[in-house]
């Protein structure tokens, strides 16, 4: 029976730069002496890894993948060890991780600030290097988020109150690593910059001079003109001299 072969040490997942070279580890005890077999798979093609048939597997990380370790006794008992991940960051910058790196979390893809509609998808991403792989939290303005402890984050219909200061923590058993903080606006739909900006003139300065220009180039029965473009600079240059603040919208 299957009891017979007991795996003392499972392999661990790591998160590294490609070149990398680590050793993934498989132990266990049987009532014989034990045989120890490595598989490998990419994307769904999943092989056995010529001549690994020790305990230890020495690995020159070249893309990600997953390894299982089959071990059998001489009476035909056979376990599998559990599937690990060996993910590959193709590009890390220059210098991570150090020469002395000991496996500690290296962030190596920060999310980026965004601005979402309410009720469509907000989705923001990290990921770290790490040996052990890291395990990841993310934070909104310094609270946990229960359920965001994937390196994406993704939240299906955003509201308003999902707005704000966001940041993730790689972490494993050598330490903790943090992304940068971005800000996240979720907001109804956005009018567009002239728009804004048009606005934003109009209230701040009702008692000053305004200039709106607007030069159409494009009409339906016309070559398209070149002189619209300049006019509307030269024009604009013209009346800020006057003293006025000028909008210029094209087409």
């Amino acid at each position: 029976s299957s009891t017979a072969i007991v795996i003392t040490e499972q392999p661990v997942s790591v998160s590294v730069p490609v070149g990398y070279t680590f050793t993934l580890r498989c132990r266990a005890k049987g009532r014989t002496s034990l045989q120890y077999q490595w598989f490998c798979q990419h994307q769904s093609n999943c092989q056995q890894i010529p001549g690994a048939t020790q305990q230890d597997l020495p690995v020159t990380a070249q893309q990600t993948q997953l390894y299982t370790c089959r071990i059998n006794d001489l009476y035909k008992n056979a376990v599998f060890s559990d599937w690990v991940k060996v993910e590959v960051h193709q590009c890390v910058a220059r210098g991570l991780p150090p020469q002395l790196w000991r496996g500690e979390p290296v962030i190596v893809l920060n999310p980026t600030e965004q601005r979402v509609e309410v009720g469509k998808p907000l989705q923001l991403q990290c990921a770290a290097m790490g040996v052990p792989a890291p395990c990841y939290q993310w934070y909104r303005n310094g609270n946990l988020l229960e359920h965001q402890k994937k390196k994406k984050l993704l939240i299906t219909h955003a509201k308003v109150s999902d707005s704000g200061t966001y940041l993730c923590c790689a972490s494993n058993c050598h330490g903790e690593h943090w992304t940068n903080a971005v800000d996240i606006h979720i907001g109804e739909t956005l009018p567009p910059a002239e728009h804004l900006q048009l606005c934003h003139l109009v209230f701040l300065s009702a008692t000053g001079k305004i200039a709106l220009l607007v030069g159409n180039n494009c009409y339906q029965h016309h070559p398209n003109l070149m002189a619209p473009i300049r006019d509307v600079f030269e024009l604009r240059l013209l009346l800020e001299q006057l003293g006025f603040q000028v909008v210029s919208l094209l087409d």
